[in-house]
């Protein structure tokens, strides 16, 4: 049988990896040692030229499943890997058959949780993957998509401001529907209960975090937090016609927690007395659509409230209110993010993305003033962060710097 690649994002190079060879046995000459998280498939990390990719090695009818899945998710703007192909016809130097091949881009500055916490982070920071993985869940639940195996080793986390951003990884066991049943959502979130409390068990026994860690706790609050997030997402609001603020007070609450309401349906009674309201869509990604249209930057939601937070603080700073507020922005993004940036020596930039740096920087400002009784200035600051912080993290992204052989 003659190879086939079928891709959405067609990279020549594809053609070059050595399909008749098992996964398992491919070389440094190929794979890239960047971690990777669990899986019940065989999975490797490849480099070609400047794009990176994950290879995972499964039956032919799964893997197109899995492709055609995280593309439509991908076309609904769903936080996951980006698909890129799926290699079939694959044949050892004996003529034996090998299994096909799903092709996914590697997601920059992103890491599996078990090697989270070989990069610093502790017990302390669960609560914040489980909100992650909470609100992931909530927008493929909103997008009709059941899940089926929710756990921690299906996701990505991206450091987003000090918090996280959860991307799925593994859609093999997923569904896509108009609408996901209230029995649906009830098994994804019973089984990411299980899910993770068992890795979280795991992680303990390994040592990786301490003993106290109270794994029933943190399960509890990602059913809890779910819950939160589903109800004021969807829920119906009733209210009397006098009270049609109530409409913008729920707009702004979805918006403080990152959600922009695209379609309201809004139902009154026979009389026009009683006013009830209901999110028909809402999508998160308000304050990164709003850094987006002032900037140009495309960043993680936390990271982009963060940022809009210091430029309005700029504004403040310079008796800027009454200026065209793109013409500030783009003051701010000349004056103070971009020096700030070309600060950061060539080999550090691998550390973290760019707007996860800033939003340290202002963390480590505010320690610096403390000590020093007064405000530091900012790019004083910067200077003190990349010296003293920044260059003895790890790196976190395989950048075009990188000594790594395309293969």
């Amino acid at each position: 049988m003659a190879l086939r690649i079928v891709a959405s994002r067609p990279d020549p190079a594809i053609v070059t990896l050595p399909w008749s060879t098992p996964l398992e046995e491919w070389t440094d000459d190929h794979v890239v040692p960047l971690p990777r998280g669990l899986s019940r498939h065989i999975v490797r990390i490849v480099r070609l030229g400047q794009r990176t990719y994950a290879v995972k090695e499964t039956q032919e009818d799964i893997a197109f499943r899995e492709y055609r899945l995280l593309r439509n998710l991908q076309r609904e703007g769903m936080p996951t890997v980006v698909p890129q192909g799926v290699v079939t016809g694959r044949t050892d130097a004996a003529g034996e058959d090998l299994n096909a091949a799903l092709l996914t881009e590697h997601l920059q500055f992103s890491l599996p949780y078990r090697s989270l916490f070989s990069h610093g982070m502790t017990a302390d920071n669960l609560p914040s993957l489980v909100d992650a993985i909470v609100v992931l869940l909530v927008r493929l639940h909103l997008a009709g998509f059941y899940w089926g195996d929710v756990s921690l080793s299906n996701v990505l986390f991206r450091r987003s401001a000090g918090e996280f951003a959860a991307y799925l990884v593994d859609a093999e066991t997923g569904e896509h529907h108009d609408t996901v049943s209230d029995r649906m959502r009830e098994h994804d979130i019973t089984v990411g209960t299980e899910n993770i409390f068992a890795e979280l068990m795991d992680l303990q026994a390994s040592g990786a975090v301490g003993t106290d860690l109270d794994a029933l706790a943190i399960i509890a609050r990602l059913r809890e937090q779910y819950e939160n997030l589903w109800h004021e997402l969807t829920r119906t609001e009733e209210f009397n016609s006098e009270e049609m603020w109530r409409i913008e007070e729920r707009i702004e609450r979805l918006n403080q927690l990152g959600f922009d309401v695209d379609e309201l349906d809004i139902i009154t009674d026979f009389d026009g007395d009683r006013i009830r309201i209901q999110p028909k869509v809402v999508e998160l990604g308000h304050h990164r659509r709003e850094l987006q249209a002032l900037t140009g930057m495309t960043v993680e939601d936390n990271q982009a409230r963060r940022l809009l937070n210091d430029l309005a603080s700029f504004i403040a700073h310079h008796d800027l209110g009454r200026e065209d507020r793109h013409l500030v922005a783009n003051k701010w993004l000349t004056e103070i993010y971009e020096p700030i940036m070309a600060m950061i020596p060539s080999e550090a930039r691998g550390k973290l993305e760019p707007a996860e740096v800033f939003h340290e920087i202002l963390v480590h400002r505010w320690y610096l003033s403390e000590q020093a009784g007064e405000e530091v200035g900012i790019l004083d600051t910067a200077r003190s962060y990349i010296d003293t912080v920044l260059t003895s993290k790890p790196d976190e992204a395989i950048t075009a710097d990188d000594d790594v052989s395309p293969g």
